[in-house]
């Protein structure tokens, strides 16, 4: 598609959706005038931008890429503005970061009506080379550690690298085995995506998207297209379905407008020194002022480049985490050139359920690769942002789910506490689309403070001054990204601890070892599982064979026991986020001890007598089938017609109708069944309390004597 003057214009979601065949065309001609230094999309306007904003975006094709600044996505396929969705860590992969490359995946081909997924690699990549290197090393001596972010990237590409090996032999070198994971990583990524999404998998079965694998070439240019994964039709026809894991409990430029500074080798390289943080600013500001006003320098990169990319390795001066929306292509923006820019990107430039990937991706760039800036980019206009917004109005009118159904849903959810902040800055009442813009700019600082928060590699360099980490937001109207400087909280984040992203943390156990827990430590542990299980960061089931051992050895602990209800529906170790060890649970229908007196009572006395445990929890909940059929009954024993209990459960529901007569007393004759049911679960938790400080002498003895605490 083209403009008078042999201009390209730009795609909008006033064209029609492109067919995944086509798609594929474009890309492949794109690369080959990419190789051929004959670049089309190389100019756009104010006209062509305002476009984009007005008509919004509808990119034919959906990438997932890596981070490397040698691989520019949109430069290496010649594409515009609103032509590619992309998706950017480092090593192109899922392993870390399920809830936002699923999330944005289905965003693109669901609201944006992309019907092409390509999934790309590229040789040389540091992420599957240092993932290859690592599972060797392992191998040899036995011994896994994982101490940063980073580290837990390449453990977690330990599979691809064990597949390649198995392919290559064991006599293989580890270069050539290296070589081989990468184009191994490109399926096991389509394959990770089909498994785990099925709104993806629906649409490739329906043939209305095509999922399909490439290879771009550092050396050549040139990317090899592979075609769908070996394993399609098989994942196709499983039954699998779920989230994915981490969601389930389970370049270098000068300032103004002169000639690029591009290295010794015309491009930054390894050989290049390192660029310094307030440099390498100007460089994006001045970058972006070229782009701005539509007289880009960056030019194609000759074969030379490349080969001087792939022999001297690459060094890029600054690491962006973006979004991936396909109208904020990145290198195009601040007009760099391959080498420049180590991208990650992802959609509403989050790193709420990319913990591992995104952290782990820019150790590697600033450990490993020694640049000197992060920059958080927002935008203007961000889906992401916007959809999280209306999540988070809608849940305060009760019209949300308060559960992912989808890896989208789970994305936005996440990004709703963003939303929370910005309306708590803003004020209740602010109109929704200043909501929205103000969300951009918080959610902006939100993923500056995780870093900050969660990476100790990244603390120690921002501490030391070897590291600045800045945000920005770009301005789909105007083409200019507004440069916001560091977090207002950064100084109160690098004074406080830092630890490992949530989906990396463990919790430890508890034995014999550690003694008794005062009950007010107890509770606050009850409060905080509670409160990480609410909004979907449990932390626990990392167990170990040591830890398995230490609980056999050493023997319990718990620091609380809880009388539960039965319910399939109240897991109690699950909704309180607890590790083996931790809960002593009593459970039956309607948590009760009116009929249970010697196995309930007898186990709490076990409990605080043998086991120390200073604190009792009675805990019901909401809809308890138990006590809607003790209320049934409660109700038709004032029928003359009542009969006899003839079963236990009988027997269970009559033992349980005193609590709804107490209940229906307080609310009066005009109250409903359901109003008796629910106001009963409550009062059946204090109920089942009286009867243990009324019927053991043991627990009451230790409550008056305050060494324990019973709670509801």
């Amino acid at each position: 598609m083209s403009s008078p003057g042999g201009r390209r214009s730009v795609r909008t979601a006033a064209d029609p959706p492109m067919a995944p065949e086509e798609a594929l065309k474009h890309l492949k001609e794109g690369n080959m005038r990419f190789v051929k230094g004959e670049p089309q999309a190389t100019r756009t306007n104010e006209g062509m931008r305002n476009a984009l904003v007005d008509m919004g975006q509808a990119p034919h094709t959906a990438i997932v890429g890596c981070a490397d600044s040698r691989a520019p996505l949109e430069t290496i396929f010649d594409a515009m503005p609103g032509d590619v969705f992309v998706l950017r860590n480092a090593g192109n992969t899922c392993t870390h970061a399920e809830g936002s490359m699923v999330g944005s995946l289905e965003f693109c081909t669901g609201k944006l009506g992309a019907r092409m997924i390509l999934v790309m690699g590229h040789t040389k990549c540091g992420a599957v080379y240092g993932a290859t290197h690592a599972y060797l090393e392992a191998r040899k001596s036995d011994v896994v550690s994982v101490n940063s972010a980073l580290e837990g990237l390449l453990l977690d590409l330990a599979p691809v690298a064990e597949r390649a090996l198995s392919d290559m032999g064991s006599s293989s070198d580890a270069e050539s085995v290296a070589a081989h994971a990468v184009k191994v990583n490109v399926f096991h990524t389509i394959d990770f995506l089909l498994r785990y999404s099925e709104s993806i998998r629906d649409k490739v079965r329906s043939g209305q998207v095509e999922i399909q694998g490439g290879l771009y070439h550092l050396d050549t240019g040139t990317v090899e297209f592979m075609g769908r994964s070996p394993r399609q039709t098989e994942l196709l026809s499983s039954t699998h379905r779920g989230l994915p894991p981490s969601m389930t409990r389970e370049g270098g430029r000068t300032s103004g407008y002169g000639p690029a500074a591009r290295g010794m080798h015309g491009v930054r390289t390894a050989a290049d020194s390192a660029v310094a943080a307030d440099e390498a600013l100007k460089m994006l500001q001045a970058g972006n002022e070229r782009f701005a006003v539509g007289a880009p320098l960056a030019k194609n990169a000759t074969a030379k480049m490349r080969e001087a990319l792939v022999s001297h390795g690459q060094a890029p001066h600054t690491a962006i985490l973006g979004c991936a929306d396909s109208r904020v292509p990145v290198d195009t923006v601040f007009d760099a050139m391959p080498g420049d820019l180590f991208v990650l990107r992802n959609a509403g430039n989050t790193c709420t359920h990319a913990e591992g990937s995104m952290v782990g991706s820019l150790e590697f760039c600033c450990g490993k690769l020694g640049s000197k800036l992060i920059l958080v980019l927002g935008h203007t206009q961000c889906g992401a942002i916007a959809g999280a917004t209306k999540t988070h109005l809608a849940s305060k009118e009760g019209d949300a789910s308060k559960n992912a159904g989808c890896a989208l849903e789970g994305l936005l959810m996440g990004l709703s506490r963003v939303a929370k902040q910005a309306e708590k800055e803003l004020g209740v009442g602010a109109e929704t689309d200043k909501l929205i813009a103000h969300a951009v700019k918080v959610n902006v600082f939100t993923s500056i403070d995780f870093l900050l928060k969660y990476s100790e590699p990244l603390r120690q360099l921002v501490k030391s001054g070897n590291l600045e980490i800045q945000g920005g937001v770009y301005h789909l109207e105007t083409g200019r990204v507004e440069f916001m400087g560091r977090s207002p909280c950064q100084a109160q984040l690098l004074a406080s601890d830092s630890s490992l992203p949530p989906s990396l943390q463990a919790l430890p156990i508890r034995t014999t070892l550690h003694g008794p827990m005062p009950h007010q430590e107890a509770l606050k542990l009850l409060k905080e599982g509670n409160d990480r299980f609410a909004v979907g960061a449990a932390i626990s089931g990392r167990i170990t064979p040591a830890m398995r051992k230490a609980l056999v050895k050493e023997g319990q602990a718990p620091h609380t026991a809880i009388i539960g209800c039965a319910d399939s529906r109240a897991p109690l170790e699950t909704v309180f986020d607890a590790m083996p060890g931790d809960i002593f649970v009593l459970r039956n229908a309607g948590n009760t001890c009116t009929h249970a007196e010697g196995s309930m009572v007898g186990s709490l006395e076990f409990c605080l007598g043998a086991l120390h445990t200073k604190m009792v929890m009675v805990l019901g909940h909401t809809a308890c089938g138990a006590i809607k059929g003790a209320t049934k009954t409660f109700l038709a024993s004032k029928i003359p017609t009542k009969t006899k209990a003839a079963k236990a459960l009988d027997a269970l529901l009559e033992g349980l109708s005193v609590v709804a007569s107490s209940a229906a007393s307080q609310l009066g004759p005009d109250a409903t069944e359901q109003q008796i049911a629910t106001l009963a679960v409550k009062l059946n938790v204090f109920h089942t309390i009286d009867f243990l400080l009324q019927y053991s002498p043991l627990i009451r003895r230790k409550a008056m004597g305050s060494p324990g605490k019973m709670t509801c």
